[in-house]
């Protein structure tokens, strides 16, 4: 991860298609396409890989979320519980539709905690959303039966897991919707796009209409379409999908170059007691996008975060004081700071945010290190890192 590293003469080719037959939009204008149809092939190519039978792009990960939630009927003041540890567009996704953000403390697997949303379920929950954080997933059959027991929607955010597998299917296909993000810093990329997955034929065609101002694209003449709801512009565009088309193809190609440089850095840490790994579920296989590890305590977390970056270990994180991914500095959602008018329902919500205990969140992400993996390392590369790794870690214990 990311797929950017390894651009090659595939991506030319199918962004060559596009601009050469000029039709740069999803839909209409078919007598200049020549054939081209490149949104309509990569949803193609992710049903097969996903084992899913429908698949809608959209322009991204965040409109993807958005878009699920949407076509499943969740609104205004319908509340959807999701991690204190994701990105940023989780509760923008949640909060675009009218509908109320309920964090709610991950565990080991970096991922929900099943008692947890347990216990934050109420007569307004309308669904649960995953999110496989940093290449892995939460416990999804035990997260499945509580929504099953519950009737709740249950969704899945891949974005940043796409490759990983829970019992043999793939991440995104195992919830009612799962949703996926290809922008640049993911595994295969569009540069800006996203997809919608579902087995429910009525899910996708309220994501097929609802992200494209309510179209029912029924018939060969866009002009004489009808709207049969509201929609919104979500779309994805002909270049973004043309690229994407082109990285979907090299998906195995690039789970297999993850694979290898994170087992080189996990066997070498494997050597150090006081380093242990994140959770993976039973039956769980990571997309090897990142390499998660615990060290004792925050304190020594912070220092070998810090050390890392001196000693020029890049793409290593420590998520605590991160302002995108945890809880603990979105002061912006906490604070309800809107450009336009919020509900009473949700400011309520938010309000409580300041004072809502989430140590145990703290407990997991404090003692986090993430590291992305490059699809561009040499194996000769990998190894010094490991190295450094080791070195860097022991200085501080």
């Amino acid at each position: 991860m990311p797929g950017f590293e390894l651009f090659g003469d595939l991506e030319r080719k199918e962004v060559n298609d596009v601009l050469d037959n000029g039709v740069l939009m999803r839909y209409g204008f078919d007598g200049m396409r020549n054939g081209h149809w490149k949104a309509k092939e990569l949803e193609t190519e992710l049903q097969n890989a996903f084992k899913i039978s429908h698949v809608q792009l959209v322009s991204s990960g965040t409109a993807a979320v958005t878009v699920a939630l949407a076509s499943a009927g969740v609104g205004a003041g319908d509340e959807v519980i999701m991690p204190t540890f994701t990105f940023v567009a989780s509760f923008e996704a949640i909060m675009m539709l009218g509908a109320i953000p309920i964090l709610v403390d991950i565990d080991d697997t970096l991922t929900l905690d099943p008692k947890a949303v347990e216990a934050a379920i109420t007569q307004k929950t309308k669904a649960v959303m995953v999110v496989q954080m940093c290449g892995s997933m939460g416990n999804m059959n035990a997260l499945q039966e509580i929504c099953t027991k519950n009737n709740l929607l249950f969704i899945e955010d891949a974005c940043q897991a796409i490759g990983g597998t829970y019992e043999g299917k793939p991440l995104g296909s195992i919830a009612d919707l799962g949703c996926f993000s290809f922008d640049f810093v993911k595994t295969i990329t569009c540069g800006e796009g996203g997809a919608v997955i579902t087995n429910d034929s009525e899910y996708y065609k309220h994501a097929d209409h609802f992200s494209d101002h309510g179209h029912d694209h029924i018939g060969s003449d866009r002009g004489a379409e009808t709207h049969p709801f509201l929609g919104y512009n979500f779309r994805i565009s002909e270049l973004h999908a043309a690229v994407g088309l082109a990285q979907v193809k090299r998906l195995p190609e690039f789970i297999g170059i993850q694979k290898k440089n994170y087992t080189i850095l996990r066997d070498a840490l494997s050597q150090i007691p006081e380093v242990t790994f994140r959770r993976v579920p039973e039956g769980g296989e990571e997309s090897y996008s990142f390499l998660n590890f615990f060290l004792p305590d925050l304190e020594v977390a912070r220092k070998v975060s810090e050390v890392f970056k001196t000693n020029g270990i890049d793409v290593c994180w420590n998520y605590f004081d991160n302002n995108w991914h945890y809880v603990r500095k979105w002061h912006h959602l906490k604070d309800a700071k809107s450009l336009y008018p919020l509900s009473s329902e949700i400011k309520n919500e938010l309000a409580k945010l300041n004072t809502k205990d989430f140590s145990q969140s703290d407990h997991f992400i404090g003692r986090n290190i993430s590291c992305l993996i490059k699809l561009s390392w040499t194996e000769e590369e990998v190894k010094r890192r490991a190295q450094l790794m080791i070195d860097s870690i022991k200085s501080i214990l």
